[in-house]
């Protein structure tokens, strides 16, 4: 699909006096104005990120009744049970608050619900049991915002619910004990950002801090050591890599790359990741869909198991179980994938010209069609709505969107026909029973066509700016480096040339461009991946890509990688 290049200007002035204050390169200079970095304080603040620059926990809504809640459980010796959600986010959280109770000495135990047994959230079923077996006290891991009638059947169990959660909130009062949500109307946190372990971690943070300042901990565990947990489930939540998730992020690499905790160390064994080379994609692409992979096909407990664990040997089994599960899911996924891909092509979903797709099948595995979902969405540029149909003819579904198209709105809009839903405006799911599919989809996709204009559907590039081929060198990859790490809200800088020539050019492994492109007699080699159709490439051509270096057998060599690219007469 052809992308819109839409290549980032800025003030020349205010380039050059960063430029030459902080003695950057302008191309850094203009980097950094790219993502509203335009005055040398707030410059050096974005390049070192200090842990002194962190908000106070405290001006989360409800922390205080939390903590004071969770001293009294401290001093009456109370079991506190943790819920968490099943994807990496909530495993984390979950991972977290465990280890820090276990450090303080709060006893524990925990409940992540099974996908295709449970469903999403808090269950009645597993608040009884959170009671049966002792515990006076629930703290939810990314998730609990959409579950007031549980909440309020833990309540008459003699349960006070903490929720931790950084999900959009439904309209409603929620009968819990305290609930902790940057995005509660009434929280005068000043950054929404967070993922669910980043709440669960601010929680950590006040909690120690009052523990401390009335003498009942002496011995205070070392926050940043559990950093490294907050960033994996940071980075695998896509939230904006910006503020204080780029703070916990930024130390949590140190914590993994210098002296990894014994169950993520096993998971980087297996996923084929160095020690020492652990950058935010190692997370997003290798350890986080490890992870995942529990929750989706069988028991997140697994992940969670080894988060926590400190033997070695158990470790290894641990991390060798989730490889497996997450090569089996990816069996999966491919073949639903396929499937659905057959499907569009063939105007089973609906109408080309619809501005959204809604799929739905029986047979379907729920712990996948999310993933599929975002795949449909890369490559028609279109929302997508993925719903499997269980035996019992209820549909659970995951939805996925673009730009900045908002999903929730959409299924409010169809709410009458949904049994429940929740999310974020980008991401969402929902349960629907077999019957309302029909009408739901016609809605739906009603709705999209009348609120979504053409420019929210075309694909666009967002370039942060031109170079001239002769200036990209391992001087501009050093300071590119700087700005990292990279991820929602501060993606990878992507830079453009025009007019390159190319040398040559093949195909490697599953349909990649492998290329010389060069000028002036000079070249360096570029991948692109996924972009063999643009097999055999013919310059001039402009590029736009992301350089880096490569080290194999201790040499380094510039490299560039391809993301998009324009030849003369198709673009």
């Amino acid at each position: 699909m052809k992308r819109l290049w839409n290549i980032n200007s800025s003030d020349s002035d205010l380039k050059e006096s960063l430029s030459k204050e902080l003695g950057l390169l302008p191309i850094t200079a203009q980097l950094l104005l790219n993502r509203g970095i335009n005055s040398v304080e707030l410059a050096q603040s974005y390049l070192t990120p200090d842990l002194n620059n962190i908000h106070d926990p405290f001006l989360l809504k409800d922390m205080d009744k939390a903590v004071a809640r969770l001293i009294k459980a401290f001093d009456d010796k109370e079991t506190v049970a943790l819920y968490g959600d099943y994807d990496v986010d909530g495993t984390t959280s979950t991972a977290l608050l465990t280890m820090f109770f276990s450090d303080i000495g709060i006893k524990t135990i925990s409940h992540i619900p099974e996908r295709l047994i449970e469903g999403y959230g808090m269950n009645k079923d597993a608040m009884k049991l959170i009671s049966d077996n002792g515990a006076s006290i629930v703290i939810t891991a990314d998730c609990g915002v959409s579950n007031a009638e549980e909440i309020e059947y833990a309540n008459s169990l003699g349960l006070d619910c903490i929720i931790t959660d950084h999900h959009e909130l439904p309209e409603g009062i929620l009968p819990a004990y305290a609930l902790l949500n940057p995005k509660r109307p009434d929280c005068t946190f000043p950054f929404k950002g967070l993922a669910g372990v980043g709440v669960a971690f601010n929680l950590v943070m006040a909690l120690r801090t009052r523990l401390r300042e009335v003498g009942k901990l002496k011995d205070a565990p070392n926050l940043k050591r559990y950093l490294d947990i907050v960033t994996i489930g940071t980075v695998a939540d896509m939230v904006p890599l910006i503020d204080e998730n780029r703070i916990f992020v930024h130390y949590g690499l140190k914590e993994i790359n210098n002296n990894p905790r014994v169950g993520v160390k096993a998971l980087m064994d297996v996923s084929g990741v160095k020690q020492g080379e652990v950058k935010t994609d190692s997370i997003g692409f290798k350890l986080a869909p490890r992870i995942n992979a529990a929750g989706r096909l069988d028991k997140a407990s697994t992940a969670l198991n080894l988060l926590i664990e400190t033997d070695e040997r158990r470790a290894i089994e641990l991390a060798e179980e989730l490889d497996r599960e997450n090569s089996l899911r990816r069996q999966i996924e491919q073949s639903i994938l396929d499937e659905v891909f057959g499907m569009i092509e063939s105007g089973e979903y609906g109408s080309k010209d619809d501005k959204a797709v809604v799929l739905y099948k029986e047979g379907w595995h729920q712990g996948v069609i999310g993933i599929v979902a975002s795949r449909v969405v890369r490559r028609y540029n279109k929302p997508c709505v993925m719903i499997a149909i269980d035996d019992d003819g209820v549909g659970k579904g995951s939805i996925r969107g673009v730009n900045s198209v908002d999903m929730l709105e959409g299924l409010r809009h169809c709410d009458k026909y949904l049994d429940k839903y929740g999310g974020h405006k980008a991401a969402a799911g929902l349960t629907i029973e077999k019957n309302n599919l029909e009408e739901f989809k016609k809605e739906f996709i009603s709705f999209m066509n009348t609120n979504i204009n053409d420019k929210e559907l075309t694909p666009t590039i967002e370039l942060d700016g031109e170079i001239a081929f002769g200036d990209i060198n391992s001087g501009l990859v050093g300071e590119i480096e700087k700005l990292a790490p990279f991820g929602q809200a501060n993606k990878e800088p992507v830079l453009c040339v025009k007019e390159a020539s190319v040398k040559q050019t093949t195909i490697v492994g599953t349909n990649h461009l492998k290329v010389k492109v060069g000028s002036n007699g000079s070249s360096i080699d570029a991948i692109g991946f996924g972009m063999g159709d643009f097999h055999p490439l013919k310059g001039p051509v402009d590029v736009a890509f992301s350089p880096y270096i490569d080290t194999w057998k201790g040499q380094r060599n510039l490299k560039l990688i391809i993301k998009d690219i324009k030849t003369e007469g198709k673009n």
